[in-house]
């Protein structure tokens, strides 16, 4: 490997680097406005300023390749005399407002000014004044603080791929604006304001609303969708503040989407905070105990075969394995999670996770979309596609249209019909996806509705198989799960294991077959009430709370622990952030309750619980970390083929779950939305 000299020490660095990337292998810090890891070099704060051998004046090291045998100072007072003077003028116009800036106490310029900057200016010219610029309900802008650094432009551009972001003007006067001052139409917009090295990009839900140092910051995971992101939940007393991205390369980097970013508003909106009985036809505040006693009487009034409990999409594997038990206890089986009948194969782990990973679609060299929208159904996921399409050229083809993607891809069909010619080796696409090393294949949600939604799953993984595309190294078999909670619940055989019919449930409550219904976080599931008796246990009064004759208000992903599957089998732990409303309470106490109030003694604690569903996760190795990999067999399941159209299911992505609903932030975005899908405008 080649060696640099850095402040008298040698180290070697790999080929590529550049000398700033050298000097951080040699634990120096650089400051540093412009530069940003993952986005492509400007080299236009020059703050990154360092002293090089032979040459007559300090050089860029963010823009300079390291090269075998530079001799590099980065404390001498050369570089020193240098950092202060473009320091000055970085201050020379900016308003000197830290007081009232949002940006306070986590600007990189506040940082640095205090190492580099000086207690008086010489320029005496008037500042620069620019108007705030439109940029949508997420970012407020205060373009006078602006110091040109451009992160927000090539974000927009490399890695939102809704090149939106611009600049106008020359020199002094240039000014960071969006075209004709309108809503970023990205579902990544907001990370911009983590990515402003100043306060010229600020959160508009968060303005004035805390100082960072008074937030208690809590590590955890996202439950929007089912990819995971790691994020960090800021509390003031018991009040969600604001969620921010956390660093996890291996899922989505330093991302995360708008929606993960901005529903935590409704947290505490449309809260239930007491239980609720419906008394002529209304919804009335009731307590705990005639609530559980009236629920207990509609229990012991039916048969077991007649009650069944429907699952929501935000609900931990903890509360789940709760929810199970309770049913075995009064010897029902009837479970069930799935919002729609789309084919699940439960049989083994390969077939319901993303098994190439998040972080592995980066090494792809093909890619095919079978049924799906990534943008809307994982943001996270669909930025990294872009990030596989820009950076290596991986040519992406869709079977059925998902609409913009922010990358160029080539539609194949809009039929079934030719995921048959696949299968049979009668498409071009079947050679190409046998003679690439690692190819991808996503199937999404929408395609494993159809009638032959059974037959394209279970003939495609027979198809790589066979031709020994599947194995420890390389599995290019994925399926993109839409809810956080989904891959847990298969773990946890919420469902029993693939049989010729698995739309039991759905069959006995479409033909009025179940008597009382038990909805645990449940606001998605669509059917029509008659006569059945509805129990809603869930955190906010949303749809599940409309149908039901009985409302037990529980707490929300931040206000309890848990464990969340993500969508590629890795096992993650969401931590309590903040308290439950009211009279609301952990789903695991309420189902304690029951139990206690029917005289059984079978009541576990959440460690008893965690416990278990750690023991019952196939595959599993550790937290935070992927399944193991396993060998898989041909399928023997018998499936029909059916000729049929692929309509990708249109997400209404900004109102998803319960919580986005409740989100004023979200309406607004959604409001947007319409607006641009029915004029064409946003403004």
């Amino acid at each position: 490997m080649p060696k640099i000299t850095i402040n008298g020490k040698e180290i070697e660095f790999e080929k590529g680097m550049t000398v700033l990337q050298a000097c951080e292998l040699a634990n120096v810090e650089i400051p540093r406005f412009c530069y940003h890891e993952k986005l492509s070099i400007a080299g236009n704060c020059r703050m990154c300023l360092v002293e090089m051998e032979k040459s007559p004046k300090p050089i860029a090291s963010c823009a300079m390749p390291a090269a075998e045998g530079m001799n590099i100072k980065t404390n001498t007072s050369l570089v020193e005399k240098a950092r202060k003077g473009v320091m000055e003028f970085l201050l020379a116009n900016h308003p000197l407002d830290c007081p009232v800036c949002d940006q306070g106490g986590e600007c990189d310029l506040q940082d640095q000014s205090l190492y580099y900057g000086v207690d008086k200016s010489r320029f005496v010219e008037n500042k620069r004044d620019v108007k705030e610029k439109y940029m949508g309900p997420l970012i407020k802008t205060q373009m006078t603080r602006c110091i040109h650094c451009t992160r927000c432009v090539r974000f927009a551009t490399e890695v939102a791929g809704v090149p939106e972001i611009g600049a106008i003007g020359r020199g002094e006067n240039m000014q960071i604006t969006t075209y004709l001052e309108k809503s970023m139409e990205s579902e990544l917009s907001a990370n911009v304001i983590d990515l402003c090295p100043v306060g010229a990009l600020t959160s508009k839900p968060y303005a004035f609303e805390a100082r960072p140092w008074e937030l208690k910051k809590t590590e955890s995971v996202d439950v929007m969708d089912a990819v995971g992101s790691n994020i960090r939940v800021d509390t003031y007393n018991w009040e969600v503040k604001r969620i921010l991205p956390r660093l996890n390369n291996d899922i989505n980097e330093e991302w995360i989407s708008d929606k993960t970013r901005y529903s935590c508003d409704g947290l505490l909106k449309q809260r239930l905070d007491v239980p609720y009985i419906k008394k002529e036809n209304k919804l009335q505040k009731s307590n705990w105990d005639e609530a559980l006693d009236l629920l207990i009487k509609k229990i012991k009034e039916v048969q077991p075969n007649e009650i069944a409990g429907h699952i929501g999409d935000m609900i931990n594997m903890e509360n789940a394995l709760g929810f199970k038990k309770l049913f075995n206890l009064i010897k029902s089986n009837n479970l069930e999670f799935r919002e729609k009948k789309f084919y699940i194969n439960s049989s083994e782990k390969i077939n319901y996770i993303f098994n190439s990973s998040i972080n592995g679609i980066e090494q792809s060299d093909l890619i095919l979309l079978i049924g799906t929208n990534p943008r809307h159904e994982a943001s996270m996921l669909n930025a990294r596609i872009r990030k596989a399409f820009v950076q290596k050229k991986v040519p992406i083809f869709s079977i059925g249209d998902p609409g913009d993607l922010t990358y160029d891809y080539k539609i194949i069909s809009d039929k079934t019909d030719e995921i048959k010619k696949i299968i049979n080796n009668e498409s071009e696409l079947s050679n190409k996806i046998l003679s690439a090393k690692n190819p991808i294949i996503i199937i999404g949600e929408s395609v494993l509705e159809l009638e032959s939604g059974k037959y394209i799953f279970e003939e495609i993984k027979n198809f790589l198989i066979q031709n020994n595309k599947i194995s420890q190294e390389w599995n290019p078999l994925n399926i993109l799960i839409q809810n956080a909670s989904t891959v847990g619940l298969l773990d946890l055989k919420i469902i029993p294991d693939q049989k010729e019919n698995n739309f039991t449930f759905f069959n006995n409550l479409e033909n009025k077959k179940f008597k009382l219904l038990y909805l645990l976080g449940s606001d998605n599931l669509d059917f029509k009430k008659d006569n059945e008796f509805v129990v809603y246990q869930g955190s906010h009064g949303d749809r599940g709370a409309d149908l039901a004759d009985i409302v037990l208000p529980s707490a929300t992903y931040t206000e309890q622990e848990g464990l969340y599957e993500n969508l590629e089998g890795r096992v993650q732990e969401c931590k309590k952030a903040s308290y439950p409303i009211g009279e609301a309470l952990e789903d695991w106490k309420i189902f304690n309750r029951i139990i206690k109030k029917m005289g059984l003694n079978d009541t576990t604690n959440f460690d008893q619980l965690r416990k278990e569903v750690l023991n019952s996760i196939p595959n599993f190795s550790e937290l935070n970390e992927l399944p193991k990999n396993v060998e898989s067999k041909n399928s023997k399941i018998q499936s029909n083929f059916v000729s049929e159209k692929i309509t990708i299911r249109e997400l209404d992505y900004y109102y998803t779950n319960s919580i986005s609903r409740s989100s004023k932030t979200m309406s607004e975005c959604r409001q947007i939305r319409q607006k641009i899908k029915k004029d064409g405008t946003n403004n």
